[in-house]
């Protein structure tokens, strides 16, 4: 509970005090209708098991301004981060696609909404919406009060969607691959558009905000070290080879010919190549 409470404080902080300098208006946004959710962005269920809950919706639309991609990225970085944790969906690619679909904050869709993402109102939406010029005339589209929501917002449409499933089953540091599912899934009608995320992340270096979420080890195979088993030579035992005799044998193993004899019950001096000869005992010492 301490930790979600810290959470909360530090998205609030963060994001309605802001980085950057910014110009924040504050208005009543568009009137909500009967049918429509006094709640912007429902929580639902994540993969963290509930830490990376957002603050409380205020009900005032704060409009944002931003002067450039740079600011953008510094502003939105840590909840697209946030957004990994708790969803699984690279970082970088969160932060491209609302850098691309928002004009980096200064797009009239995302002015006028907060909907960085481009994302319709499609069936089921509750929540405040807006009319824009799309691919057709007055299209409907979400709308939040803040654009942190739409960052979540953003994470629920990808994940909930069956049509997104497979994006789930890519490497997180993959943006490449992601890039080009989401325009397979048809998130975007546009043929650049994979091209155009792609761009964006390695322009602007976007994959070390996925790379901090991931940890240098993250796809990493742990290397099993191979041990070779060599046969120890025996000690106790000397194969006879071309040239060996016994009087040769006990002084390489420091014993006497006797003892030799002894062990090996030879009743003489002959030895063949290839014998095994016994040239030390348990209670022979060295």
């Amino acid at each position: 509970m301490i930790k979600r409470l810290a959470l909360v404080v530090l998205l609030g902080t963060f994001l309605f005090g802001c980085k950057v300098k910014q110009r924040v208006t504050y208005g009543s946004g568009n009137k909500r209708t009967a049918s429509t959710s006094k709640k912007v962005v429902k929580e639902r269920k994540a993969d963290d098991g509930g830490l990376f809950l957002l603050p409380e919706d205020t009900g005032k639309f704060v409009r944002f301004e931003i002067g450039s991609i740079t600011e953008y990225v510094q502003t939105f970085s840590e909840i697209a981060q946030l957004e990994m944790k708790a969803y699984g969906i690279p970082a970088s690619i969160t932060l491209a696609q609302g850098l691309l679909e928002s004009g980096f904050g200064k797009g009239e869709l995302a002015l006028k909404t907060n909907n960085h993402f481009g994302i319709k109102c499609h069936t089921g939406w509750q929540g405040d919406y807006d009319f824009h010029d799309d691919d057709e005339k007055g299209e409907c589209f979400r709308k939040y009060n803040h654009p942190m929501y739409s960052y979540r917002d953003h994470s629920f449409f990808l994940k909930n969607r069956s049509r997104y499933a497979s994006l789930f089953d890519l490497r997180k540091d993959d943006y490449k691959k992601w890039a080009h599912g989401l325009k397979k899934a048809g998130y975007a009608t546009d043929k650049r558009y994979p091209n155009k995320l792609i761009s964006l992340i390695e322009k602007h270096e976007l994959h070390k905000f996925d790379k901090a979420v991931l940890g240098d080890d993250y796809g990493r195979r742990v290397k099993t070290k191979e041990v070779v088993v060599l046969s120890k030579p025996s000690l106790d035992n000397h194969v006879v080879q071309e040239g060996d005799t016994l009087y040769s044998i006990s002084r390489k193993y420091s014993v006497s010919v006797d003892d030799l004899k002894r062990w090996n019950y030879l009743y003489g001096n002959s030895i063949k190549v290839g014998q095994k000869l016994t040239v030390k005992t348990e209670n022979y010492n060295r």
